[in-house]
């Protein structure tokens, strides 16, 4: 391995510290009944008693014990005594004038007088589907040329319960639970969060098994029970754990392509130095499960005069020849200090007919939440640079809404 390969592994500088009430979100049913069994409920009583935590917790989203009134008194007061089913605090929400809604959310650091780091996820409402992003970790790993989120240095991973916690909240800022909704409509239909994409802070494949286990509980049917074709995990080429994602967690896969040529991509997402495209492309192959019914999105930014030249598309084809594919073409999102330009909407339409011509869909994603910096490649908080006061009268308005 070269030097500048080795210098992509990053190490997080900091590790989740639990608090002393840990919050329940995000645990398997077989942690939720370890949680039991250290608090001394029968093992006779514990899958039961995980079942009906499960249920109150990710079909009713309830955000109390005392709710949860099919347990008993006692073992509701026991388990308040020792958890929580808290989410990630609201800092402050944004709707644009699209109606994408982005939320800052605070984590629970753990460390006794260290300010808690904070994530942004986005809910992006449509007409036949709202599509939540997820983060995976405070801060990015890879600084990727072109994306506003990559300027952070990585912090930390999330847990999956932090990663969770971001759908509860979302759930619970849009009213998206079942007594909230229609109650006649009974088979979904009436959902807000129909999709989930794991496209927000950070490499999800460098937190692998926090992220495989957040979307085996979003997954799950008997609580919040989205498809698994429904969730996407995008990545920028982890070779390693491309397979594995497939094998482990069975979602749709998109990889963040953006270049055709090593040489470029080694400078747009650096993490090509390490796994270049012949083995990025090779793990889409091998990818269990892809098919005509299961294609994997190739997202490629135009970036103009960079990469939009139809040689770029033609070899584009050339290279995803013979993967059940569709590109996804995006304009750039333009933001302060970046040294690149959107392509020219008359070179992207271009761009994309060819690559239709040659048999693949490539639609040109729709800029969403450009006004609130909730757009592909911008989540990066601006409430870094915010005082004390003012970062405190975004939470009220936040808490008021």
């Amino acid at each position: 391995m070269t030097l500048a390969a080795a210098a992509l592994e990053k190490t997080a500088q900091e590790s989740y510290v639990e608090l002393a009430k840990p919050s329940l979100i995000g645990l398997s049913r077989a942690e939720l009944m370890q949680r039991l069994e250290g608090i001394g409920v029968p093992a006779s009583q514990r899958k039961m008693r995980a079942q009906q935590l499960w249920h109150w917790i990710y079909v009713r989203g309830v955000t109390q014990f005392a709710d949860m009134t099919s347990i008993s008194k006692e073992l509701r007061g026991q388990l308040a005594e020792h958890f929580t089913v808290d989410r990630p605090e609201v800092v402050a929400e944004q709707i644009s004038a699209d109606g994408t809604r982005k939320w800052l959310l605070r984590l629970p650091s753990g460390l006794a007088g260290e300010r808690a780091h904070e994530v942004e996820c986005v809910y992006i409402p449509e007409t036949d589907r709202g599509t939540l992003c997820l983060s995976s970790q405070v801060g990015c790993t890879l600084n990727c040329a072109f994306c506003h989120t990559g300027t952070q240095k990585l912090v930390r991973n999330l847990t999956a319960g932090e990663i969770v916690g971001q759908v509860m909240v979302a759930k619970d800022r849009l009213g998206d639970w079942p007594l909230a909704l229609d109650a006649e409509k009974k088979d979904g239909s009436n959902r807000l969060v129909t999709n989930i994409v794991m496209m927000g802070m950070g490499e999800p494949l460098y937190n692998f098994d926090a992220v495989r286990d957040a979307l085996l509980v979003v997954s799950d049917n008997e609580g919040i029970g989205l498809s698994r074709r429904r969730i996407t995990l995008s990545t920028s080429g982890v070779v390693p754990n491309i397979v594995r994602a497939g094998e482990e967690i069975g979602v749709m896969l998109a990889i963040s392509l953006h270049a055709v040529r090593d040489e470029l991509r080694d400078v747009l997402v650096p993490l090509n130095r390490k796994y270049p495209l012949k083995q990025v492309l090779q793990a889409c192959r091998d990818y269990p499960g892809a098919s005509n019914a299961r294609r994997i999105t190739f997202e490629y930014v135009m970036l103009k005069g960079v990469n939009d030249s139809l040689d770029d598309a033609k070899l584009l084809v050339k290279l995803l020849k013979g993967i059940p594919a569709k590109i996804n073409l995006i304009p750039f999102n333009p933001w302060p200090g970046s040294a690149y330009q959107c392509s020219d909407w008359d070179q992207i339409e271009r761009f994309s007919e060819y690559i239709f011509n040659a048999g693949y869909s490539s639609p040109v994603r729709t800029p969403r939440g450009r006004d609130i910096l909730a757009a592909c490649g911008q989540l990066k908080s601006e409430t870094e640079k915010l005082s004390a006061r003012e970062r405190e009268a975004l939470r009220a308005m936040a808490l008021t809404d």
